[in-house]
């Protein structure tokens, strides 16, 4: 195969992959595509959106009481934990594009069988 030939193979590769990548996962903001990628990404696309950038659209005090416990998981709710009541960041928990796992995770094993991205 020629240099370029070998170079143009590479690029168009990578960016399937990247068009795959990016295309992954995102059933859950569909409504938001046609608006384009910057309604949500407001830092810039290589970057994840803010938080203020979810809150347009999510009310912290709505998730937090969808996700409510009750008796000894009371305080297991992952929008108004104990460690970071309703201030955890969104992105530590939730991605649009990469497989994510609640923050409570990393030090807990609750059981989340709603977790959603």
């Amino acid at each position: 195969m020629k240099p370029m030939t070998t170079l143009l193979v590479l690029v168009f590769s990578s960016v399937i992959a990247l068009s795959a990548q990016a295309r992954d996962k995102r059933d859950y903001h569909e409504a938001l595509y046609e608006e384009g990628c910057k309604s949500c990404h407001d830092q810039g696309l290589k970057n994840y959106p803010s938080d203020e950038s979810c809150l347009q659209c999510h009310d912290m005090g709505e998730l937090a009481e969808q996700t409510k416990r009750e008796g000894h998981e009371a305080k297991q709710n992952p929008h108004d934990s104990m460690h970071y009541g309703q201030e955890a960041p969104c992105m530590e928990c939730h991605g649009e594009h990469t497989k994510k796992q609640a923050i409570c995770m990393d030090c807990h094993n609750f059981n989340y069988p709603n977790f959603t991205k």
